[in-house]
């Protein structure tokens, strides 16, 4: 695996209190500036608040939409610029408004159906 490829997608791992894990990757060229200052601020750690068959929770960045889509595939790992926060869809939902597409979760998506309003989730960059 080339540097470059390490450096354009990067691992990361969702940990959902009393659930488990899950794995995603963020793709850089999605939204670069974006992707830049959440990886600085890694771990990133919120409640859990679900809207349709989305969980999402506020991290502390504000940023404004880069390269924002009003539609997204099941899967997706998103940043929404007007409530400051990480979204994760896991179902046939859409964002509320436009949100900046980070990359996609890789494994166990299932999880994130039984996530419940208020749960601890953590976010950090997985180093395997």
């Amino acid at each position: 695996m080339s540097n470059e490829t390490d450096i354009s997608r990067i691992k990361v791992k969702f940990f959902i209190e009393g659930l488990g894990e899950a794995e995603g990757e963020l793709v850089r060229f999605l939204a670069p500036r974006t992707i830049d200052t959440m990886v600085r601020k890694f771990p990133l750690e919120g409640r859990a608040a679900i809207w349709k068959e989305e969980v999402y929770f506020e991290i502390p960045i504000k940023m404004g939409e880069e390269k924002a889509k009003p539609t997204v595939e099941t899967g997706t790992i998103a940043f929404w610029p007007m409530g400051s926060a990480l979204c994760v869809f896991y179902g046939k939902s859409q964002p509320y408004s436009p949100v900046s597409i980070l990359g996609k979760v890789t494994s166990n998506l299932e999880i994130f159906r039984q996530v419940k309003s208020g749960t601890r989730i953590r976010v950090y960059v997985s180093t395997v």
